[in-house]
């Protein structure tokens, strides 16, 4: 089994995404499945990390449950966040500042 660093959880065997378990930092090398992969911005606690390459228009599984597709290319160790990710369930404008899923007064 390849060795990943210890701050990124699988949650599930068939995953294609591994999720930060601390806040990590931009320019921070880790390993990831084996690789070893420096981060292009910061990444927060409880956000996702590829596993793998991910292809545009492929599904993201976590909990190994299908939580939205791609909608670029996604290389392994790269954030995994709204920039990337269509929810196939909710629109990602809901999860944008001052949006909501819910209208006020509801």
């Amino acid at each position: 089994m390849a060795v990943t660093d210890p701050r990124l959880l699988l949650l599930a065997a068939e995953d294609n995404c591994l999720v930060a378990c601390a806040p990590l930092q931009a320019g921070e090398r880790l390993l990831v499945e084996g690789l070893a992969v420096e981060l292009a911005r910061d990444v927060g606690s409880g956000h996702k990390l590829a596993r793998r390459p991910i292809a545009a228009g492929d599904k993201v599984l976590r909990y190994g449950a299908v939580i939205g597709s791609a909608t670029a290319a996604i290389a392994q160790g790269e954030h995994i966040h709204t920039h990337n990710l269509q929810s196939d369930y909710l629109p990602t404008y809901t999860l944008e500042d001052g949006r909501s899923f819910v209208r006020d007064g509801h």
